[in-house]
């Protein structure tokens, strides 16, 4: 070997060292894609059709105007006002999330539409970049929020190179990522350090994951060195550790932030990362959930075995970032799911996608979201009290990634981790399968699955048996009985032909979750994965006159008074 060729091959060797292992041995389950899916009824498919409807009749030309306005261009249509408008909370900062969430819904549905607005959207946000590439829609959007707002430019651009496989979007990644790195911190530092440069409460910890991504799509190694750059060591080695550092912190952002450690865990295959956000898990569930799945009060971790969660009831309408908070809780649920093929995880996602995000309030046309859950004794549900906030953004995000939570797949099979009306397709080996759930659940504890290779065909179905259990699940294939462990997934493997079909009762019971250690006897009432709420009830709060009452899930409440927590065990 000569000089020459020693070079190469160390550069090589180098290279080869320095890039990511491949992702997949760091999944043991994957999700379908989008187009995979069908939702077919129930109140899932319901809000997805009720969400699609509603984003496909916002007005281009308002949404474009604050940077049509910056770049001096005509800037017809109204302004958007609220968050949005150029002095507003956090101007611009939803466009990108609105050609993500549009980019989304046609990748699932196929509706042209849907990918034709999205392309609109960008190719008028491509026209107002100057030649240094600002991509911010004003100086108060550059200075105070740029990172947040960053992040949301990066999923946009993401999903439409991806899913609307537009090239625009993937020339104009790295234009944006360049222009903004004018504006964005040469380090990561907290949300709440008493930082003394620019926009210290902005969040530079929750940009790797789009930056990972970013290298993923383009191959260039300076958005791998950047999603390291912003790695929070501060944050998740502490997790990594196992203690506890989530009170007082920013719930969302926080937890959006885990997200940054999966894909840290994914590409770069340190274990300190899976750590991280498998301790993060744990903490969340022991010491921040309300019965719903939701946490952090106004927006901030509590400080656990203090009660801080019940006196929360009293002190706050604000309990739950709704949109926003589903959004980054159900990510970090499939990358965990997909890491580990833990039921737990699916078993946590059902719980927040069900009382929380699936129980938000419609949209309006005049930019109303739906944004906290209340907890609060005799609640009404209503919008936030400015127009354009940032779960307007979250909202479609989320309900479009429905598809995403319900059905997962390894070399094997595939694995049920929803339940819910809804179809998906794939190959097992070479031979296409059609796999059909018919059921009302969550209203209805049975579920009837139809399993539909187009020829025999060996493989693996697997379904999440929740741990919430109080009896046996029942479950059979072409009525013969199959051993169901609670809390597991259960498997079934076989030689599958089009007539057999799988049966599965999850038997609903009526049960109270306390709210919190220091609390016992004030409880919230659960039957099998709902939270039940009582409508229009009368001072007495106790438990005997709740269920003495109406009681409807959380999610079936639209403009009645409601309450959520009970005493009196």
């Amino acid at each position: 070997m000569n000089r020459r060729e020693f070079l190469a091959a160390t550069a090589s060797l180098a290279a080869l060292r320095a890039a990511p292992a491949p992702a997949a041995p760091r999944r043991k389950l994957h999700e379908f894609v989008y187009s995979e899916v069908k939702l077919t009824g129930g109140p899932l498919a319901g809000q997805y059709q009720r969400i699609h409807r509603h984003y496909l009749t916002l007005d281009n030309n308002r949404i474009l105007k604050v940077y049509r306005q910056r770049a001096g261009l005509p800037a017809p249509g109204a302004d958007m006002g609220g968050w949005y408008d150029a002095d507003g909370f956090v101007p611009g900062h939803l466009i990108g999330q609105f050609i993500s969430g549009l980019a989304r819904l046609s990748a699932h549905t196929g509706d042209r539409a849907a990918s034709e607005k999205a392309l609109a959207l960008l190719d008028g946000y491509a026209a107002t970049l100057g030649p240094d590439n600002n991509p911010f829609a004003s100086p108060k959007a550059s200075t105070t929020w740029p990172c947040y707002i960053l992040d949301k430019y990066e999923i946009g651009l993401l999903d439409a190179a991806t899913l609307l496989h537009s090239g625009q979007a993937r020339a104009l990644l790295p234009r944006v990522i360049s222009g903004a790195r004018n504006f964005i911190p040469d380090h990561t530092y907290d949300r709440d350090a008493n930082s003394p440069k620019q926009a210290p409460y902005d969040e530079p910890y929750i940009l790797s994951e789009n930056l990972f991504k970013a290298y993923e799509l383009l191959g260039d190694e300076r958005y791998l060195n950047l999603a390291r750059l912003y790695l929070l060591g501060a944050y998740f080695d502490p997790l990594a550790e196992g203690r506890n550092i989530l009170p007082g912190k920013h719930g969302y952002s926080h937890v959006i932030a885990l997200s940054s450690a999966a894909k840290a865990y994914e590409l770069l295959g340190d274990v300190r990362y899976l750590r991280a956000i498998q301790n993060a898990w744990d903490l969340l569930e022991q010491t921040q959930e309300y019965a719903s799945g939701a946490w952090a009060p106004k927006e901030i971790f509590v400080t656990p075995h203090q009660g801080e969660l019940a006196a929360s009831l009293t002190s706050t309408h604000e309990h739950f970032e709704t949109p926003c908070g589903y959004y980054a809780h159900s990510k970090l649920a499939r990358y965990l799911l997909g890491f580990t093929g833990d039921a737990r995880y699916g078993d946590g996602l059902e719980r927040i996608l069900f009382n929380t995000i699936l129980g938000a309030r419609d949209p309006n046309d005049n930019g109303e979201y739906f944004y906290y859950s209340d907890y609060h004794a005799r609640a009404k549900k209503g919008y936030y009290q400015r127009k354009w906030p940032c779960c307007a953004g979250t909202l479609v995000q989320s309900v479009a990634d429905y598809p995403l939570n319900l059905y997962f797949h390894d070399g094997r099979g595939i694995y049920v981790n929803l339940y819910a009306a809804s179809e998906v397709r794939w190959k097992a080996g070479e031979v296409p399968v059609t796999l059909t759930q018919r059921t009302a659940y969550p209203e209805a504890e049975s579920i009837e699955i139809e399993v539909a290779p187009d020829l025999p065909a060996e493989f693996s179905v697997s379904l999440r048996i929740p741990a919430w259990l109080d009896q046996a699940a029942k479950l059979t294939v072409n009525g013969k009985p199959v051993p169901a462990p609670r809390g597991a997934f259960a498997t079934i493997r076989r030689r599958w032909r089009k007539t057999d079909a799988i049966q599965l009762t999850l038997p609903f019971s009526t049960r109270t979750v306390p709210i919190d250690d220091r609390n016992p006897k004030l409880v919230a009432i659960m039957r099998g994965p709902l939270m039940l709420t009582a409508i229009d009830a009368a001072e007495d709060l106790s438990l005997s006159a709740a269920l003495a009452g109406k009681l409807v899930p959380f999610y079936q409440v639209h403009d009645e008074t409601y309450s959520t927590y009970f005493g009196g065990v």
